[in-house]
């Protein structure tokens, strides 16, 4: 599958919740002919952009020797070292330091991609200049294990963005065979990781243009009886992708990012949607009708796709369903206009539903949910 950098790029935008603001805007996505330069424009104009408004800084506590106490008097210490003799004191105190953990990452990914080679040449130069703007923070060595959340507040906010790349460009990059350097994975290739972003840049996409929609993931329980607290502890737990809300109406999408696309191929050869999608809406379609009976119910499997169109409508159990694309490789204004029509044709489907009187799903609908 091969997506224009350019889509990524407001894929990237949606998905981190940058886009509403508008704050970053273009960054020479034109002449970034692939992701490795995309994630180092990024990082500068957000970088400086940072350092025009001023880095991020925090207390942390010292300890010194000091002619003027000040803080807490170490009292063990002055007199372990004998300090009073040279009439000094050793203190612990707290200052303000710009040396913490959120500006570490930065520098050390600003390091790292000064350091690879699939970076243009002038860019990692502007790069290292960079990192010398950052003298007071601390040089670190990322690590699998690092923290790359913050706590977001008012002052702060510039930096969801820039943890969340930084993350992704550390999860990407790859030393090389010689370890002076290094290169970066095919991301179109994760399809883990990017199934989290196209889902992420779904959910952030309609929350933002479909105002008339509460939108967010959900966690439904499952509708069970006759079982144990033991019994229970053993079910997996459901979680929407995308759940979109209003007083009378629910729909719940599934995006789903395959580079092979939304079919497999049956056992002579023909082309069969993938059953585990289907099991796996259907379930969460039918405990919400069984919960909320008099709602207005529909779903939808929504795949990414590259020069394809698949648009198929059903009604599985009494509730209608889409299996749809959203061809990626089309101009961003097209995306946008695909990805609201679709929601309207399932928002459509489940009045549709609801006008011919169809009250209630199959009566063996919640049994199946349970096996599926």
């Amino acid at each position: 599958m091969s997506i224009p950098i350019r889509n990524l790029y407001y894929m990237f935008l949606y998905a981190w919740a940058q886009f509403p603001a508008g704050a970053i805007g273009e960054v020479g996505i034109d002449r970034s002919p692939d992701l490795p330069n995309l994630f180092a424009k990024l990082l500068l104009a957000n970088t400086k952009r940072l350092l025009r408004h001023g880095l991020d800084r925090d207390y942390q506590t010292f300890t010194d020797e000091l002619v003027g106490p000040r803080g807490r008097l170490r009292l063990d210490r002055i007199i372990k070292d004998m300090t009073q003799l040279r009439g000094t004191a050793i203190c612990d105190f707290d200052e303000l330091t710009h040396n913490i953990l959120p500006n570490q990452i930065i520098k050390a990914t600003i390091v790292d991609l000064a350091a690879c080679a699939e970076v243009e040449k002038e860019t990692r130069h502007e790069l290292r200049l960079l990192a010398r703007r950052l003298y007071e923070v601390a040089d670190i060595r990322l690590s699998s294990n690092q923290s790359y959340r913050v706590l977001v507040s008012r002052s702060n906010r510039e930096y969801v963005f820039l943890m969340r790349l930084c993350e992704f460009v550390f999860r990407l990059r790859m030393p090389t065979e010689h370890g002076v350097g290094a290169r970066f994975k095919s991301i179109l290739e994760d399809e883990l990781r990017m199934s989290a972003l196209f889902e992420d840049f779904l959910r952030n996409f309609f929350q933002l243009h479909r105002k008339e929609y509460s939108v967010g993931a959900e966690f439904p329980q499952w509708y069970v009886s006759d079982a144990t607290e033991y019994d229970l502890s053993f079910l997996p737990r459901m979680e929407t992708d995308i759940t979109l809300r209003q007083p009378h109406t629910t729909m719940i999408i599934d995006a789903k990012f395959y580079a092979k696309g939304a079919f497999v191929e049956g056992r002579y050869g023909e082309r069969k949607l993938r059953s585990g999608h289907l099991y796996q809406l259907i379930t969460y379609l039918q405990h919400e009708h069984v919960r909320h009976p008099a709602r207005q119910i529909a779903g939808m499997l929504l795949y990414a796709a590259v020069n394809e169109s698949v648009c198929l409508k059903y009604e599985l159990l009494g509730i209608p369903i889409l299996v749809a694309s959203v061809d990626l490789a089309q101009e961003w204004p097209d995306i946008e206009a695909e990805l609201h029509n679709l929601l309207d044709r399932c928002g459509t489907a489940a009045r549709v539903r609801d006008e011919r009187g169809v009250g209630s799903a199959h009566p063996l609908s919640a049994q199946v949910a349970l096996s599926a």
